[in-house]
């Protein structure tokens, strides 16, 4: 089970940074992925962590601006988002992939309920 939190309304410009927490014992070999939907649109690949903690990967759209990094004692993933835009506002869902890191959400096997992110102008 994976709950997010973190969301909110926030200005362009400003920060955020949500939350996952993972239930379990095996979180250390899953890679956890971030992913959004915005009204009307499909879910997206935001971002990924791999299992170790060594390699990430972003959406082009936010490289630069967001981050991804966990936390394995505390079972948490973190998703580091700055210089939010108003295109940045969706739902926002971490997921897990069992060791393999990808932007393919279906590889994805478990997911959080979302937590929704307003960037306003």
């Amino acid at each position: 089970q994976l709950v997010e939190s973190g969301g909110g309304l926030v200005q362009a410009g400003g920060s955020l940074r949500l939350s996952c927490v993972a239930s379990g014992r095996e979180f250390g070999t899953y890679a956890m992925g971030w992913f959004r939907q915005a009204p009307g649109k499909e879910r997206d690949f935001v971002g990924a962590i791999s299992f170790s903690g060594g390699q990430t990967m972003y959406t082009d759209s936010v490289k630069g601006r967001f981050t991804i990094s966990r936390d394995d004692p505390e079972n948490t993933v973190y998703l580091q988002m700055n210089s939010l835009k108003p295109e940045d506002t969706a739902v926002y869902y971490c997921a897990a992939s069992r060791w393999l890191l990808s932007s393919q959400n279906t590889q994805y096997s478990v997911w959080g309920q979302g937590t929704q992110v307003t960037v306003s102008s």
